[in-house]
């Protein structure tokens, strides 16, 4: 195979891994919500289990109006939903699922996951600012500011993780992996995940969104598909998190009996599990305040990671 096929394959394997898995996500959130909270609607489209909810869903919102507000700036208002969308397809590029299956090496392949994630919020931004309403306005900027608050113990904690491999390489990390690492960075595993969650604004970390309150945060002005380019930004993101917590903390590739040519497979289970986590998450937690939410990151999870890392250094001197 030429390097160009090679790249090719690789490229549409992943395009098609984004298309598929964030759809997963969203069908099983469904599903795993409807028997939580004894909710029948979703159990019922399609017969069998409600199988066909999630083309329900779909069928909705391509019926629905596509509506540009009078006043907003139309460019940057259609724009949004791709500017939200696409960082995530960039990210789930450079993740490594199995020895030598990855979309495309990155040397800096940890920053340049969490830099482009970060992208993200700009969509929010532009939807908000380009609706022409003053709720949708304040809504871009709590995301923002949420964005904000939660990058820095993200950031910190995947920090530690480099530290420990001595590389900032994804591939790099599940190289110089070892089991003993997931108790010692189980404190910045957590602080990841819950400052991942706060990115994505998932409950109980939904205060921009507030989508059981009468606005959608930026999105309100937002109807049809673009909408719904929206939610299935949410859902790649999920995926994204999971995936990046499973290689930085979880080993990754990694199974409980060696290289077994099963790699791929433990990376699916371990993100599945992880992102049935975030599903749960979002039945059993109410929704934070937005002092609540901020004080969450500053008092609590940057000196968590802080913590994290201090312990990383102790460790990584002791053992050299």
């Amino acid at each position: 195979m030429t390097d160009a096929l090679d790249v090719a394959v690789r490229l549409l394997l992943v395009f098609v891994a984004f298309l598929v898995l964030p759809l997963v996500v969203g069908q099983t959130e469904h599903k795993v919500m409807a028997h939580m909270q004894g909710r029948l609607g979703p159990m019922y489209a399609g017969g069998f289990h409600g199988w066909a909810q999630l083309v329900a869903d779909g069928v909705k919102f391509a019926q629905k109006e596509d509506v540009v507000p009078k006043d907003a700036d139309r460019r940057v208002f259609q724009l949004a939903p791709a500017v939200a969308l696409l960082p995530y397809l960039l990210v789930l590029v450079a993740i490594p699922v199995a020895p030598g299956s990855v979309g495309a090496v990155v040397d800096a392949g940890v920053f340049f996951a969490l830099a482009v994630m970060g992208v993200g919020v700009l969509g929010s931004l532009m939807a908000g600012w380009a609706s022409a309403n003053k709720f949708s306005l304040l809504g871009g900027l709590r995301t923002a500011a949420q964005l904000l608050a939660y990058e820095l113990p993200m950031l910190l904690a995947a920090a530690s993780v480099a530290m420990a491999a001595g590389t900032v390489s994804l591939t790099g990390v599940l190289d110089a992996f070892e089991w003993w690492w997931v108790p010692w960075q189980i404190v910045g595993a957590l602080v990841f995940f819950v400052a991942g969650l706060a990115e994505l604004q998932r409950p109980p970390f939904d205060m921009p969104v507030a989508d059981s309150e009468i606005i959608f945060g930026a999105y309100t002005e937002y109807t049809g598909l673009r909408f719904a380019l929206f939610l299935l930004a949410e859902y790649a993101g999920i995926v994204v998190l999971c995936a990046l917590t499973t290689v930085l903390f979880l080993g990754g590739w990694h199974g409980p009996w060696g290289d077994d040519g099963l790699g791929w497979l433990w990376t699916l289970l371990k993100t599945a599990v992880l992102a049935f986590v975030v599903i749960w998450l979002r039945v059993s937690y109410p929704r934070l305040r937005e002092d609540q939410l901020q004080k969450l990151a500053w008092t609590t999870l940057v000196p968590l990671a802080l913590a994290q890392i201090a312990l990383t250094g102790i460790v990584k001197v002791a053992i050299s």
